[in-house]
């Protein structure tokens, strides 16, 4: 069964965006619940050591979700949406774009490489996205895509026509 995610926006054209994930690259995601004490150093070293611990499993080099904030199910859901950004965007908010660029240095400097035998490049890019959360936790969802990306999208006009997106 696929997981369809709904957000509703303006207007009468429908967009539609597939994200087909292989088990190597999705069995190497992960939910961690931190303590909001840990801060955003706390967060780059959670990040960091679980994608050194997936070493070549999701067939490096990978495109990294980070989705910080909400609740669990939101920061997950916040994971899969960064993936889906295009590879090098960034996040409009400076601090968010810095994050980024962070942990995609950091990322690449572990040695995992392609395919898992060493190298300079683990990842392609790390696109982190955020909600508010609760003052008392600090969810951090961690999605990994393989190098090969797979997505597809159609925008669906309203008159019918349809357009296949990159």
């Amino acid at each position: 069964m696929p997981s369809i995610h709904w957000d509703l926006v303006d207007g009468d054209d429908v967009v539609i965006t597939l994200l087909p994930k292989g088990g190597g690259s999705e069995n190497m995601s992960a939910l961690k619940m931190l303590s909001p004490s840990v801060g955003l150093k706390g967060i780059k070293k959670v990040v960091v050591e679980h994608i050194a611990s997936c070493r070549g499993w999701p067939c490096p080099p990978t495109i990294i979700g980070i989705g910080i904030g909400g609740g669990a199910d939101t920061a997950l859901t916040l994971g899969k949406k960064a993936v889906l950004r295009k590879i090098g965007s960034q996040n409009p908010i400076p601090e968010a774009a810095t994050l980024e660029k962070e942990l995609f240095d950091l990322v690449n400097s572990i040695g995992v490489g392609a395919m898992g035998v060493g190298g300079d490049t683990t990842c392609l890019a790390v696109h982190v996205e955020v909600a508010h959360r609760h003052p008392a936790s600090l969810p951090l969802g961690i999605l990994v895509q393989c190098w090969a990306d797979r997505r597809a999208r159609v925008h669906l006009h309203a008159d019918g026509s349809a357009e296949v997106l990159d």
